[in-house]
């Protein structure tokens, strides 16, 4: 058969609109997705008749309805979707950092079910403040005087300068102008935000002295940046926050402090080196503490800032807060997220990243061996063993820091390990891991305990394991 006898028997698109299945799925997706799919179809078509051989015309005519249906629901599925973090890499920047639990996901579902009172004060009738939600528990748990948020740390740090320090000098040391993840830099920020940098110090060693030799009547505030994502060794020295603080008292200047990935709780009780707390921040000087919402905090993504009173203040009024307040489902999330923290048991219980940094390694090897010995009794085409392995914060957190972990390896029968990798990120739920020595190992830390069912039954493809329940 010839080419124009095979474009002949192309449908016609109104044609393929009347046939019973078709119908089926303009019901069930619209039918303006599924005619756009009918045409992409097609003209799939129309180049294979060019390029292909008689047989593959021939599939790709008969196959026509199943290749619709697929092209259909590929088109309908949205592009983000969940995933299982079998990396061992609790907060995975690629992975959408720090992932919510229960309490919170059920405080986002009841923001966005109807209207809210995100602005509506229920006492006096009048309009609100949508910060009025979450801003007293962000007080009481960190004993700030009074505290504000915004939709990331980059947002909060822009927001803090151009309301304190617009047109001004910020101090900052050469040792910490940091880069972190996206090319966010502080030195772009600062000039963002209409300040002017004016760096201190060497990259190694700065002294409180170098500050003080900087500050003139051009100078608006002292910003010193924990380094949460590298660490200097050898020959250095830091001027402290204390000494800031001193010397911020003395010349009436604000000290910044920008913390980064904050956390509340001190994690040296799971193993971990000190992280300094954003409370410590507080009690050691700091008129303004900034840090993240969705790393070590384990909430949603957010931008917190707190400090002094009269300082918050003049934040909420700028007009550069409305461009980055937060909208009612982050308030929602991270409001819960606070509340979580007034008890640290609470915290760790209904928290997962504190959850997952809190996990034994003998819980782990408990849970490897049970999914290994599950997929072995499955005929999973792999060798299959349950080793140990080492798992890490990550998100620019405690660099060097690790967490002594458990994973199920596979090597992979029949396939390459890129090969399985790949099959796995295609499952409905997909599954990302990491090869190491010819192995593909998925990490048990970012698995928890009630997901390892599910777990299994995605990996196996089995969709009437009781873990689909």
């Amino acid at each position: 058969m010839n080419a124009k006898e095979y474009f002949r028997k192309i449908p016609k698109v109104d044609i393929l609109l009347k046939e019973a299945y078709v119908q089926e799925l303009c019901e069930e997706y619209g039918r303006g997705l599924v005619t756009e799919c009918i045409r992409k179809e097609l003209d799939g078509l129309r180049i294979l008749i060019t390029v292909g051989t008689s047989k593959e015309i021939e599939q790709a005519l008969e196959n026509f309805p199943e290749h619709l249906k697929i092209c259909v629901q590929d088109e309908a599925e949205y592009s983000l979707k969940k995933v299982y973090n079998a990396t061992g890499i609790i907060l995975h920047t690629n992975l959408g950092r720090a992932p919510l639990g229960k309490v919170q996901t059920d405080a986002m579902l009841q923001a966005i079910s109807g209207y809210s009172n995100l602005e509506y004060d229920l006492e006096t009738g009048h309009r609100g403040k949508r910060w009025t939600h979450y801003a007293d528990t962000v007080c009481q748990v960190t004993k700030a005087e009074r505290a504000i948020a915004v939709n990331n740390n980059a947002a909060a740090m822009t927001l803090t300068f151009r309301a304190l320090t617009e047109g001004k000098e910020v101090l900052v040391s050469r040792g910490e102008l940091i880069e972190i993840g996206g090319r966010f830099r502080i030195p772009e920020v600062i000039e963002q935000s209409g300040a002017v940098l004016k760096e201190v110090g060497t990259t190694n060693r700065t002294r409180i002295s170098d500050y003080e030799k900087a500050i003139t009547e051009e100078t608006g505030a002292i910003l010193k940046v924990h380094t949460s994502n590298y660490k200097i060794m050898g020959f250095t020295e830091e001027a402290s926050l204390e000494e800031l603080a001193v010397l911020g008292k003395k010349y009436d200047l604000p000290v910044i402090m920008d913390l980064g990935s904050g956390v509340l709780v001190d994690l040296e009780k799971y193993g971990l080196a000190h992280e300094p707390t954003v409370q410590e921040q507080l009690k050691k000087g700091a008129d303004i503490v900034c840090f993240s919402g969705d790393k070590l905090l384990g909430g949603p993504q957010a931008g917190i800032i707190l400090g002094k009173k009269e300082l918050i203040e003049k934040m909420e009024h700028h007009p550069f807060m409305r461009t980055v307040r937060l909208d009612k489902c982050v308030i929602a999330a991270l409001t819960v997220t606070f509340q979580q923290y007034l008890d640290e048991d609470r915290a760790e219980k209904n928290i997962p990243v504190l959850r997952m940094i809190a996990r034994t390694e003998d819980e782990l090897k408990v849970q490897a061996e049970y999914i290994s010995n599950t997929l072995k009794e499955t005929g999973f085409p792999a060798d299959i063993m349950a080793e140990p392995s080492i798992s890490m914060v990550g998100g620019g957190s405690l660099p060097g820091e690790t967490l002594a972990s458990y994973a199920v390896t596979l090597s992979p029968i029949g396939l390459t390990c890129e090969e399985m990798a790949k099959k796995m990120r295609q499952l409905p739920v997909p599954v990302i891991a990491h090869i190491k020595n010819e192995k593909l190992w998925l990490d048990m830390r970012t698995i928890l305990p009630e997901e390892a069912d599910a777990f299994l039954a995605d990996v196996c493809g089995n969709r009437t394991h009781p873990g689909r329940s």
